[in-house]
């Protein structure tokens, strides 16, 4: 017998084919989605004893830390499915996106893709809508797209639209300004955009047990060289200027993120929490924690784009994961505490962060995150945007006035 939560059996329930599963981090979207191709794809039931009387190959495809850690294999064991020699005589597959083409051949299956990644129109993308074709499907995600441009893929796999230029032509409003590229200003019918996202997508509501904690701790920035930077456009770093506007932003932000004052912020956290899962950016900042790290003989493990540890063990450590790499696709349940080293410029990316610790099995009621940030202007402007739920745009910052 397979428990399911009111929330998770409503989904099930509501649930059909080409539909977005929607629910926040740690509201158990793997369950749901796998009680739903027992159910729905197999026609079989959990209540009791697990059983199908249709048998449908099963393909997950998630993140590369999913798949190594096995995480969703661990999922599988209450609804008797393995990837090896599998009890109810399907098949099933686990395998990440970086790999999605290889299948891009199989039909008659139902393919769970985790961990929404058909936005745009890439590679991953094409192979998506070709495979929503021939196959039964749903998608699972804790943050739907930022914009209707994200949501162009999901919309042809369900039929709205016969392909990208399609869409772009019945709703894509341009500038009347001519430029070098036609630029993007805005969307036409957008009531029907929002009447199609919501035909399809199903929404996981679920009170959370979990109290979160926000600290914003305040550090300090080298005001002089921050000015010296934005003024004079030069590299301080490498001694050379400074050719583009990605370069002026990862300058200042190195000028602030490198500040000791950030080191001894850690020291105040640790004084309260002892093991602490830290998020950062950039490679410097790694370099900068695993001094801090070895200096203080605290034991630390990484994952990031060139090491993928296990969480390290015993009262104190730290646990150092750079954004991009580690951001979604896996969760702890022993510790309370995340910090947030620097700030990303990706909301979804610090929302999904902060999720890695709030699961429905946390042992924790108290969650604790810590957000190091400064009054330059750059970390300001970050912060804002992230309270509007928005991402940061690095353009729009550096052709403001003088700051």
């Amino acid at each position: 017998m397979v428990q399911l939560g009111e929330h998770q059996r409503k989904a099930v329930n509501q649930l059909q084919n080409g539909n977005i599963l929607c629910g926040g981090v740690g509201t158990g979207k793997s369950r749901t989605a796998l009680a739903y191709y027992i159910t729905k794809v197999c026609k079989g039931k959990i209540d009791d004893n697990v059983s199908i009387t249709k048998k449908v190959d099963l393909y997950i495809i998630t993140t590369a830390k999913k798949r190594d850690s096995m995480e969703w294999e661990s999922e599988m064991i209450p609804f008797l499915l393995s990837t090896d020699k599998c009890i109810l005589g399907v098949n099933v597959y686990v395998d990440s996106w970086n790999n999605i083409q290889k299948y891009v051949d199989v039909s008659g299956a139902f393919f769970i893709f985790d961990e929404q990644r058909v936005v745009g129109y890439g590679a991953w993308s094409k192979t998506f809508i070709k495979l929503s074709k021939k196959n039964q499907w749903i998608l699972l995600t804790a943050t739907p797209g930022d914009d209707w441009s994200d949501y162009i893929p999901v919309f042809i796999a369900n039929g709205f639209y016969k392909n990208k230029t399609d869409f772009m032509r019945q709703h894509a409003i341009y500038s009347r300004y001519v430029t070098s590229f036609p630029k993007l200003e805005g969307w036409a019918y957008e009531r029907l955009l929002i009447k199609y996202r919501d035909s399809i997508t199903v929404y996981m509501k679920y009170k959370r047990d979990t109290i979160p904690h926000t600290n914003y701790i305040l550090a300090e920035y080298d005001r002089h060289k921050y000015k010296q930077v934005w003024k004079d456009r030069w590299n301080i770093f490498e001694d050379k200027p400074i050719e583009n506007i990605s370069e002026l932003c990862y300058t200042l932000r190195k000028i602030v993120n490198s500040d000791e004052s950030r080191l001894e912020q850690l020291k105040t956290i640790l004084e309260k929490r002892t093991k602490l899962i830290i998020f950062y950016n950039f490679d410097y900042e790694l370099q900068i924690l695993r001094t801090f790290a070895e200096d203080n003989k605290y034991p630390y493990a990484e994952w990031n784009g060139h090491k993928h540890e296990s969480l390290p063990t015993g009262k104190v450590w730290l646990y150092l994961v750079q954004y991009t790499a580690g951001a979604e696709g896996w969760n702890c349940i022993v510790t309370d505490t995340i910090v947030f080293y620097s700030l990303s410029y990706s909301y979804k990316a610090t929302i999904q962060a902060a999720g890695r610790i709030d699961r429905l099995n946390t042992p924790f009621t108290n969650l604790y995150y810590y957000y190091i940030y400064s009054h330059a202007p750059i970390d300001l402007a970050i912060r804002r945007c992230l309270e509007k739920k928005k991402n940061f745009n690095e353009t729009k910052f550096a052709t403001k006035p003088a700051q």
